[in-house]
C-alpha cells in the first residue's frame, strides 16, 4: 500500500480489525519511510448484475441511484438511516444470492416497493406513484385500500 503522505511503497500494517459485520476490515498502517500513520479500508469487491431499463438499454447496478430513489421517498419520515441501510443491503444481498448477470429494471423496482412497504408506508406510496406513474387519484386509493388489507 502507498503511503498517501511521501508516496513511499513500504508500508507495514500495524493492526487489523473487522467492521460492519464482518464485511469490511480497518487497518492501521505505518510508512516506513516517513513514519506517517493512516487507516485503509478492505471491502470484498462483489459483482452485482446489471440492470435492464425498460427501453432495453443495460446499465451497471447503481447502489448510488438506489440509496437516492429510496431516500427520496423517505424524505421527512420517521426512518433511521440504519433502518434504510439494512434495507438496501437486503436488496444487494438478494440481488448476489441470486447470482444473474442481469436484472429487470422492473423487477429492482418492486423490490425496493418492497423493502418500502415494510419501513412506512407513506414512502411506499410516493416511490410507486412515480414508479408504476399513477395517473389519477383513484390509482392512489386501490394502493391504499391494499395496504389497508395487509
Amino acid at each position: 500500500m502507498r503511503c498517501p503522505f511521501c508516496s513511499a511503497q513500504d508500508t507495514r500494517v500495524l493492526d487489523s480489525r473487522l467492521i460492519s459485520d464482518g464485511d469490511q476490515v480497518r487497518r492501521r498502517r505505518e510508512c516506513n519511510v516517513c513514519k506517517e500513520r493512516f487507516t485503509t479500508f478492505e471491502v470484498a469487491e462483489l459483482m452485482m448484475p446489471r440492470v435492464i431499463k425498460r427501453n432495453g438499454v443495460s446499465e451497471p447496478f447503481d447502489e448510488i441511484k438506489l440509496r437516492a430513489g429510496m431516500l427520496r421517498a423517505l424524505e421527512k419520515r420517521p426512518v433511521s438511516a440504519d433502518d434504510i441501510e439494512a434495507a438496501i443491503n437486503r436488496i444487494k444481498k438478494e440481488l448476489m444470492d441470486k447470482g444473474e448477470r442481469e436484472i429487470q429494471a422492473q423487477e429492482l423496482g418492486e423490490k425496493v416497493m418492497k423493502e418500502l412497504s415494510q419501513l412506512d408506508h407513506v414512502a411506499y406510496v410516493r416511490f410507486a406513484s412515480v414508479y408504476r406513474s399513477f395517473q389519477d387519484v383513484s390509482e392512489f386509493t386501490d394502493m391504499i385500500e391494499d395496504l389497508q388489507k395487509k
